[in-house]
């Protein structure tokens, strides 16, 4: 693995992490009795951004150093998945 794509694999956990960690502690203007006029009560009020980063981060980080373990080891490799040619025309 290069180290263009060890930084892909490690955006790649880092993105899908922090998608899922958005909606979680979030209060909303609604939830607050806080709702400014022309919003919609579901806006966020307080979203608690930094720490959640900071969780992504770190447990992005956690999970991206054993995947490259793995894949550096040769454990797992691309032929693992290629499933054309193990169940493909021409295949025993």
């Amino acid at each position: 693995m290069g180290i263009t794509s060890a930084l892909v694999l490690f955006a790649v956990f880092w993105f899908m992490l922090l998608f899922i960690a958005l909606p979680i502690r979030l209060e909303t203007q609604g939830d607050l009795g806080a709702r400014l006029i022309g919003t919609s009560a579901g806006s966020p009020e307080v979203t608690h951004l930094r720490k959640k980063l900071r969780w992504v981060t770190i447990i992005a980080f956690a999970l991206w150093i054993p995947t490259c373990a793995i894949i550096l080891s040769g454990v797992i490799s691309v032929d693992d998945f290629d499933l054309y040619s193990r169940f493909g025309p021409g295949a025993n």
